[in-house]
């Protein structure tokens, strides 16, 4: 086998680095799936154990957010994932009146 050139060798390098980074984009639907399903559930707990006026504002701000994300059409986002995000933004709705009510 002949010697590589620096050139052979640089773009080697660069298709094995390629090969390393490339996802399987099958996992990333439910990855997806997940990943939001999790950070509203944890802003929502979050929000309910906040005492203060800007901290419940602001997670019920990522939880609009994440609701608002999953309305993107193609990226794998299951109905599912949009109705319970749904639900879960209705409650941060409740718990967030309530609280105003309360102040």
């Amino acid at each position: 086998m002949p010697p590589l050139t620096k050139r052979q060798v640089q773009e080697a390098e660069a298709e094995a680095r390629s090969q390393r980074t490339a996802r399987d984009p099958r996992m990333s639907d439910t990855d997806i799936n997940n990943i939001l399903m999790n950070g509203a559930q944890i802003a929502l707990t979050k929000m309910a154990r906040s005492e203060g006026y800007d901290d419940r504002l602001y997670q019920y701000a990522q939880i609009s957010a994440f609701l608002e994300v999953s309305l993107s059409r193609g990226a794998g986002i299951t109905d599912d994932t949009r109705d319970d995000l749904n639900q879960i933004h209705q409650q941060a709705t409740h718990l967030y009146m309530q609280a105003s009510r309360a102040e």
